[in-house]
């Protein structure tokens, strides 16, 4: 087993093609970048990469987002626990790249190994919306709501355009008048920036807006890696929204994920109830991740829900003193 760099890490992470965009080496100076540190560690077929951060003081935490990468990852263990108590880490948290009730033969069991119990923070959302990309472009317009077909292709109509950008500017600017509106907090431009710069040259990432008669009115960043592709970040005006921007946007991601070879295309992020409580739920509510799942739906996508989050407990005193803070956050 050994600490690699950046540099080997991404032949080995290449050789998983199933492997999740958060294990990237790219990720992770995105993450070094903005306040973690990070550490890679390979043996054989298996491997992880680690994040690093005091959360609060005196409570230092390790995280494993969407790996460890590769079936067999326990045998990590002994060598990720030595590392957490040299750092003093309170706990190390998993959140594996499973989903609930299911494990493919080449990823982590669905169910925690012994030493985890389920932990009462995800940091990634837990609940989302998976599209298969495998069928041809009518089969996946076919699957969608009939209102959101005809929102696409009333945006059309409209003259909206949808064109590949690298303005970070107009996207962030987008992103604080969506979190004005929408109440949620956005990063620094900074931060999006930085992205950008790393998995665009790779070809992993690209950056569209919608446009009509050259005013922005919507842009998202979308990204790939292997087989798969991820919506993580999107802003909208608030103009012309009856011209559908952000239904056109989103479908020309879409299409940009397949055109990357992608059979899976995740939306990320709903409110993490079922599917009876999401559609009985979904009209009436706009707070929190309810007002994107009114939009997300329509794109027919499979409701998935990821295994975990599981904690790994190093400092059983602090780490009650953990998960009172995490109480009394989510109080304020």
């Amino acid at each position: 087993m050994s600490i690699i760099s950046p540099l080997e890490w991404d032949p080995f992470l290449s050789a998983h093609p199933e492997a999740h965009l958060l294990q990237s080496s790219a990720w992770g100076e995105l993450k070094q970048d903005f306040g973690w540190n990070v550490m890679r560690l390979q043996q054989g077929v298996v491997g992880a990469q680690i994040l690093f951060r005091q959360v609060f003081p005196g409570i230092r935490l390790a995280y494993i987002p969407k790996g460890p990468v590769g079936a067999g990852w326990e045998d990590l263990l002994p060598e990720i626990d030595r590392i957490c108590r040299q750092k003093r880490c309170v706990l190390l948290k998993i959140e594996p790249d499973a989903w609930e009730n299911e494990a493919a033969p080449t990823q982590q069991a669905a169910q925690p190994p012994a030493g985890f119990i389920p932990s009462p923070q995800a940091i990634q959302p837990p609940r989302t919306l998976l599209i298969d990309l495998q069928a041809d472009e009518q089969a996946i317009l076919s699957r969608m709501k009939q209102k959101t077909r005809y929102n696409i292709n009333l945006a059309l109509k409209k003259g909206v355009v949808v064109r590949p950008t690298s303005d970070l500017d107009i996207f962030h600017s987008l992103m604080e008048l969506t979190a004005q509106r929408d109440q949620f907090g956005v990063h620094h431009i900074d931060y999006y920036r930085r992205a950008y710069q790393l998995f665009f040259p790779k070809g992993q990432c690209e950056l569209l807006l919608a446009e009509y008669e050259h005013t922005p009115l919507a842009a998202l960043m979308v990204f790939a890696l292997g087989q798969r592709a991820w919506y993580f970040y999107g802003g909208s005006s608030n103009q012309h929204r009856e011209r559908m921007p952000n239904y056109l946007l989103q479908w020309e991601a879409l299409r940009w994920a397949r055109a990357q070879g992608c059979t899976a295309y995740d939306l990320w992020g709903v409110p993490d109830a079922d599917l009876e409580t999401l559609e009985a739920g979904f009209s009436q509510r706009s707070d929190g991740l309810w007002g994107v799942y009114r939009f997300k739906r329509g794109f027919g996508g499979e409701l998935r829900r990821s295994a975990g989050p599981w904690d790994r407990i190093y400092q059983p005193a602090l780490y009650r003193l953990y998960r009172l803070w995490l109480k009394i956050r989510h109080a304020a």
